[in-house]
């Protein structure tokens, strides 16, 4: 975050002289260019024949003095802001180390099968972002078959969003009717929030739309009532203001560009989770976590390298410090062991103790070596077999 604020400052700097100079070069040409009309209009009203006078060689000999001074005085301005500009690129290369390569290892795309599944995942991020010709472009140069029946669903949900980006919710309605008995299984308010935007659309537009607002209300959101008791009542409550206008109302907060965004952002995620997909791309997850974890690495890698233990991390396939990459990151339960303070991988997976406290493999490993029968808990005194240990499965 430092380094992104320092070239931040720098960049700040450059664009303030940028409009320092614009507008010094505006004042500066509009007053050349008064001065220069105001001389061609007495020139022009003396006679065609007339010589000038001395007052006159005078005046214009002045005038392209001040010209040339003030050219003189924006080109060199010119050059110092080159001056300015060069150091955005300095400070960038000062606060950001451009070789990654010394944290990321391609090792795990070495083979033909792992960057087959390596473009398909990127075709795949192609097909969900609705980018669907370039993902078929991409599978044809790298020789993948793509089922058509796969691509189907990301097309209609792409062209789902795009309707609700233009207001239009009667595509999402009828795909919430198609769905709608998984949708009700999975508890999904979708369909009532369709619903509250169309029936806000109506209420918007005044008192001639009065009558079907109400129409619509009876029709559609009476099975509501008891799922969306207090959102129901905020409904019906707009109805008073109907004549006056919503957004002199308390129910203002109805009027909202942000319900459009959540909708969009409901939808999306009811029908991943119908397809049995995560909200987010694989591809767009990795590199989020990409760019969390780059820095912490970067950092701990010169680190390493000051204190020539570098070669430690190259020897295991691990990261030599935990990075935390917030809620949004974690898709399932994650154990680190109390004992060596390591998270738990196949080889070293968790183990539940006869007295219920939990340590890895390799800690119950360590504690129960081959010269002891039994062994104490690290967290209670109970003695036990380390045979009676059982592996956790999350």
């Amino acid at each position: 975050m430092e380094s992104i604020n320092a070239v931040d400052k720098e960049l700040d700097r450059v664009l303030g002289k940028f409009t320092a100079l614009k507008n010094h070069g505006l004042r500066t040409v509009g007053d050349l260019e008064t001065q220069l009309l105001s001389l061609k209009n007495e020139l022009q009203s003396a006679p065609p024949e007339s010589k000038l006078t001395f007052g006159q060689i005078s005046i214009l000999s002045q005038v392209m003095t001040k010209v040339k001074e003030a050219t003189s005085r924006i080109a060199t301005e010119h050059r110092e802001l080159h001056g300015t500009v060069s150091k955005v690129g300095k400070s960038i290369d000062k606060n950001f180390v451009p070789d990654y390569d010394s944290v990321v290892s391609d090792k795990e795309f070495r083979t033909d099968e792992k960057m087959k599944i390596l473009d398909k995942v990127i075709c795949n991020h192609f097909f969900r972002s609705g980018q669907v010709e370039v993902g078929e472009e991409l599978a044809k140069e790298a020789g993948l078959a793509f089922d058509v029946k796969s691509k189907e669903p990301f097309q209609e949900i792409n062209q789902i969003l795009e309707h609700l980006k233009g207001g239009n919710v009667q595509s999402a309605l009828a795909w919430c009717d198609r769905h709608k008995d998984k949708l009700h299984e999975m508890g999904s308010s979708l369909e009532f929030k369709l619903h509250r935007l169309c029936f806000i659309s109506l209420i918007q537009e005044g008192p001639s739309r009065q009558k079907d607002a109400l129409t619509y209300a009876r029709i559609y959101l009476p099975k509501f009532a008891g799922t969306h008791q207090k959102e129901f009542q905020s409904l019906m409550a707009t109805l008073l203001y109907v004549s006056h206008g919503m957004d002199q109302s308390p129910y203002r907060h109805l009027l909202d560009p942000f319900l459009w965004a959540d909708v969009s952002e409901t939808f999306m995620r009811d029908a991943c989770t119908l397809l049995g997909l995560s909200i987010d791309s694989p591809l767009a997850v990795c590199v989020n976590a990409g760019c969390v974890t780059l820095p912490a690495l970067l950092s701990i890698k010169q680190v390493m390298m000051q204190r020539q233990v570098q070669g430690m991390w190259t020897s295991k396939d691990e990261l030599p410090i935990e990075v935390d990459l917030g809620t949004k990151c974690r898709f399932h339960s994650i154990f680190a062991c109390p004992i060596l303070r390591q998270q738990s991988t196949e080889s070293n997976p968790p183990t539940r103790l006869v007295c219920g406290h939990a340590i890895s493999k390799d800690a119950l490993a360590r504690l129960s070596n081959s010269r002891q029968v039994k062994f104490k808990c690290p967290y209670c005194p109970m003695e036990q077999n380390p045979a009676d240990a059982r592996q956790i499965y999350f």
